[in-house]
């Protein structure tokens, strides 16, 4: 259990890792974890689609070689995005469990430390995530973007951060965030069926009820994308739906004034590091940003076949309740 408010937490955690055709990057990932200094309890994986997660296993033994990790599979129909985390933490018995995506990397051993430690800070803090590094293949551009919207100082947001940073006082990523338990079951946890920012959405609820958002910069995994101008655009085309969707979390909040101020600063960036032409690379990207999301916005007018081209989520759509 939570204790020690004023000491070290001792507490049970349990990891979960939502999952869809695995690659060897994520059995580094599992063994990552397996060597923390705070060691998971469980490490739950909703896996979609037995086929795969079959291929990549084939000739191991994994369920003896990794006996605190256990598999549930499900069809593709049945995966979403909120809905999904939400059966894996059902099965969670940890005072705390973490998100993770299959594609994160702990970038050390201290990462759940480090990551739970805040969990304690504040008895209103009710989520926790993790600093973002860049892969070292990653372009300059997206290098940049990681260090704006993961910084290397921490800090606990709330409430009365909404003036200040707008939107941006609900960011939260389920790449790596711890949540408490009580406070998950307190608040109703997940959006049961969401297109994509489960996170957001219910880091949101917890912000409006008085919570707290703990960022530590400390607690690190390796993930980027070099996304291209197309996947931005669909990418942002999901997010904004998902805002759109959910006005009593999202409405009358700022939402794009720190777009503007990181496309501002990545321009400014270039000519500083002596590559200007890595400029044509921000516009580009940032236009299939802005129209993503300008088009999200105003998804309900749009004819299905517009919205299916513009989604990186077909699956979502295909159900009737939701066209």
């Amino acid at each position: 259990m939570l204790a020690g408010r004023k000491g070290k937490l001792r507490m049970k955690i349990d990891v979960i890792i939502p999952v869809y055709k695995p690659e060897k990057r994520f059995l580094e990932l599992i063994s990552r974890l397996e060597k923390q200094t705070l060691k998971p309890n469980r490490i739950i994986i909703m896996n979609t689609e037995e086929k795969y997660f079959e291929a990549l296993l084939y000739g191991t033994d994994f369920a003896r070689e990794h006996p605190n990790a256990e598999v549930h599979h499900l069809s593709k129909w049945e995966f979403n995005h909120g809905g999904t985390r939400n059966d894996g933490a059902a099965r969670s018995t940890g005072d705390i469990f973490v998100c993770m995506t299959q594609d994160a990397l702990p970038a050390d051993n201290r990462l759940l430390e480090e990551l739970t430690a805040a969990l304690s800070a504040e008895e209103d803090i009710a989520v926790s995530y993790a600093r973002q590094l860049p892969e070292k293949d990653s372009g300059e551009i997206e290098k940049y973007t990681r260090q704006f919207n993961y910084p290397e100082e921490s800090r606990i947001k709330g409430k009365e951060d909404l003036p200040i940073l707008g939107i941006k006082t609900f960011f939260c990523s389920n790449v790596c965030a711890a949540w408490r338990r009580d406070k998950y079951l307190e608040l109703g946890g997940f959006v049961k069926r969401t297109i994509f920012n489960e996170d957001m959405i219910y880091a949101g609820t917890i912000v409006k009820k008085g919570g707290k958002i703990a960022y530590c910069a400390d607690a690190q995994v390796v993930h980027s994308h070099n996304y291209s101008a197309l996947e931005q655009f669909h990418r942002n085309f999901d997010l904004a739906v998902s805002q759109t969707m959910h006005p009593e979390i999202f409405g009358g909040i700022r939402s794009e004034s720190e777009g503007i101020r990181l496309v501002k600063k990545s321009l400014s960036y270039c000519i500083r590091i002596g590559k200007p032409w890595l400029m044509i690379q921000v516009v580009t990207q940032s236009a299939g940003k802005l129209l993503g999301y300008k088009l999200g916005q105003r998804y309900e007018r749009l004819p299905e076949k517009v919205i299916l081209a513009c989604t990186m989520n077909r699956k979502f759509w295909e159900k009737e309740e939701n066209l």
